[in-house]
């Protein structure tokens, strides 16, 4: 790209130039008119999530390149339909633009989407731009799901084991290391690298799926609770709580963090991060014990079961060593938008 490209600003090609720019990601025969039409497969539901995303409060260009932007908010909403159970069919994207962007800022956006989503086969199907003053990327996917597949909150059931399909604390952990470089002196560059990139480019756990529906498998389908971690690995188990009418009990030596963290943080940092740090975007289930285990197993290093869902309506994080008291896990401990 020369120089002079690279200068090009969005109010100096208008809403019309800059879409043609774009429609080059979207697939010609799906866009053009004033909406995307799929044709789902029979027997299917349709899932449709959204998700905004404000520069400065989930992307800067601090810790960000615009294709890493691009890629963590393709991703977000693709783990939005792995926790519904749904495979992916497309995406739109709105997006609010200051006229002083650049024109190459918004294509390196547009394509780090596209880098994340190529790997699921999925697309770019449509979308809009308006004049904004600040950048605003706002994205809506459309996933498909059998009905008896559906992952919802509501269907835990006293007795469930809670599953993580990955480690968590890792984005928070990368994070950190981008917002203060002079973090993490124990940490080599693999390690710190790795931490980094957990941040800037997760992976969305629709590779799960298949493998849950497999060890499900059975004459009569079993409803399976859950939602993924982006706000934090407790604020998934209180939200699967509050919707199903239940307690949790979570061992604290059992959630799984980085083994970089052994050598960094403190125990009680590498479980703050854990639990609140957001963005890992792993999956967090409930199902039966033996089936759980069978899960866990198949999922590798990484997954692990963390507790087990309680009557009653508080969520318990417990230390089976008894060398820490028991402590309750609340909402307002993480974060929350509008929050001083």
């Amino acid at each position: 790209m020369n120089s002079e490209l690279s200068a090009l600003q969005v109010k100096d090609i208008g809403e019309q130039g800059l879409l043609e720019r774009l429609q080059r990601f979207c697939p010609p025969e799906m866009i053009g008119d004033d909406a995307a039409v799929f044709e789902t497969a029979p027997e299917q539901s349709l899932v449709v999530t959204t998700d905004v995303l404000v520069d400065g409060v989930h992307f800067s260009n601090v810790t960000t390149s615009p294709e890493d932007a691009g890629w963590r908010a393709a991703a977000a909403n693709l783990s939005d339909l792995a926790a519904m159970g749904a495979s992916p069919l497309g995406i739109t994207v709105g997006l609010g633009l200051p006229g002083e962007v650049k024109v190459s800022w918004v294509e390196r956006l547009y394509q780090g989407m596209t880098e994340c989503l190529q790997k699921y086969n999925t697309s770019i199907v449509g979308g809009d731009i308006v004049r904004s003053p600040v950048t605003t990327l706002a994205i809506t996917a459309f996933g498909q799901v059998n009905p008896s597949q559906i992952i919802r909150r509501s269907a835990a059931v006293v007795g469930d084991a809670i599953v993580v399909t990955g480690v968590h604390g890792a984005s928070h952990a990368g994070l950190e290391l981008l917002l203060h470089p002079e973090l993490g002196q124990n940490l080599n560059d693999a390690e710190r690298t790795a931490l980094i990139r957990a941040h800037q480019r997760p992976h969305p756990r629709l590779d799960v799926l298949p493998i849950l529906w497999k060890i499900l498998t059975s004459p009569c389908p079993m409803p399976v609770a859950g939602m993924d971690s982006s706000d934090g690995l407790a604020d998934a188990i209180i939200q699967i709580c509050r919707a199903s009418g239940v307690g949790a009990v979570l061992e604290r030596r059992q959630i799984p963090v980085p083994k970089t963290f052994n050598h960094w943080l403190t125990q009680e940092q590498a479980l703050e991060y854990a639990l609140y740090g957001g963005e890992d975007f792993e999956l967090v289930l409930c199902l039966p014990q033996e089936l759980a285990s069978a899960l866990v197993q198949h999922l590798g290093e990484g997954a692990a079961i963390v507790g087990s869902i309680t009557s009653g309506s508080t969520v318990l994080l417990h230390d089976e060593q008894k060398k820490f008291p028991d402590q309750v896990l609340s909402l307002s401990q993480g974060f929350q938008h509008f929050n001083s």
